[in-house]
């Protein structure tokens, strides 16, 4: 095939980011010949998420709307600068694919594929789609989704929309849990509980956790505590644990999470629709607490999939504190007990696990690339 050039476009959080990488690192082992660049954000979690991942980026200074007069020309003149950006790089190939996976970079890089009329394909892995979608289904010639359910938010554009599932690392497919073990230095004889606010952390599960150290005092014997703070908490966070009675490992974060997740008994975390997807092909039980404050409460639909099979339960991050703690305290009490629900959310979890959704999406967009 003509050297094809694969531009992925989409950032700020790492649920942008993941899917496409899979699918990128899918391509190249298919057709190594293959170009693959990323436009992401100048938030320093997209640039460290890529510096692993070993691709080439560029980071554009697109900035989020807003209706405020000084926000609107901050976002109109970032906008301008990203799409130039973006389309002196597209225009230079002979042939390309442009791959939307959301935020707001992501939209200044599909219009100069437009402009181009170069093929682009959206990665929509959210039940709901986000903003950015929603504009650049417009130009679409092919929308991938995790769930059937997303296909109605795109039936007025009539494009067409492939269910494929979430792309995840290819390390999901065959994690290591030992290396996880060692590399975080945890007891081989007892069970992780595994805490994590996804990518950029959660300050509120990481305070109810906190808040519940005592109680799982009573865990000590067969228990251990893996914490994934979020770079901005890691202090604040590793203080509460001083006097905490059970095992710990408190990190700020931690790159290998196939080995980590297939190591965890159970996970108490986020919904996003990746952290979902993970959770489902590591097949760990998870209490999902989704993030309250988006207005379509996607990640409370994400984590309704999870829960339809059995594989988790909703543990709200309401406003108060103790409310919220107590709730999770419940939950966390019952399934830290009870190995044989454990086992039967695990067994949930492949109910709705696809981790092959990285190939079935790469071998697509090699087709676009060549015109079949």
């Amino acid at each position: 095939m003509v050297d094809s050039s694969f531009f992925f476009a989409g950032g700020g959080t790492g649920g942008h980011i993941y899917p496409a990488i899979a699918v990128a690192q899918q391509i190249v082992k298919i057709e190594p010949s293959a170009k693959i660049h990323f436009f992401c954000s100048t938030r320093s979690i997209d640039q460290h998420i890529l510096d692993q991942a070993g691709f080439e980026y560029t980071a554009l200074s697109a900035v989020g709307f807003s209706a405020r007069p000084a926000g609107l020309v901050k976002f109109c003149k970032s906008m301008l600068k990203s799409y130039r950006t973006a389309e002196k790089a597209i225009g230079q190939s002979d042939s390309a694919v442009v791959i939307g996976s959301g935020g707001f970079v992501s939209t200044p890089v599909c219009l100069a594929a437009h402009k181009h009329k170069v093929p682009i394909a959206l990665l929509n892995v959210d039940i709901v789609p986000g903003r950015a979608n929603k504009i650049n289904a417009r130009w679409a010639d092919e929308i991938f989704v995790q769930f059937p359910e997303t296909e109605q938010y795109f039936a007025q554009r009539k494009k067409k929309v492939s269910v494929v599932g979430c792309p995840i690392r290819s390390g999901f497919r065959n994690p290591v849990a030992d290396r996880a073990i060692e590399q975080l230095g945890l007891d081989r004889d007892k069970k992780i509980l595994l805490v994590t606010g996804a990518s950029s952390g959660s300050e509120n599960i990481n305070k109810a956790v906190c808040s519940l150290l005592e109680k799982l005092e009573a865990f000590a014997d067969d228990w251990q505590i893996v914490h994934l703070t979020g770079q901005n908490n890691y202090e604040n966070v590793y203080s509460k644990y001083s006097d905490a009675k059970i095992s710990y490992k408190v990190v700020s974060y931690f790159d290998d999470m196939p080995d980590l997740l297939a190591a965890a008994d159970l996970v108490i975390g986020r919904s996003g629709a990746v952290s979902v997807a993970e959770y489902a092909a590591a097949a760990v039980p998870s209490i999902c607490m989704p993030y309250p404050y988006h207005k379509d409460k996607h990640q409370y639909l994400n984590a309704g999939k999870l829960v339809e099979v059995g594989a988790a339960v909703i543990v709200d991050d309401l406003p108060d504190e103790q409310d919220r703690s107590e709730w999770l305290a419940e939950e966390l009490e019952e399934l830290m007990k009870d190995q044989k629900i454990r086992q039967a959310m695990a067994e949930g979890c492949r109910k709705i696990a696809n981790p092959d959704a990285d190939i079935k999406i790469a071998e697509k967009l090699l087709k676009m690339a060549t015109g079949r």
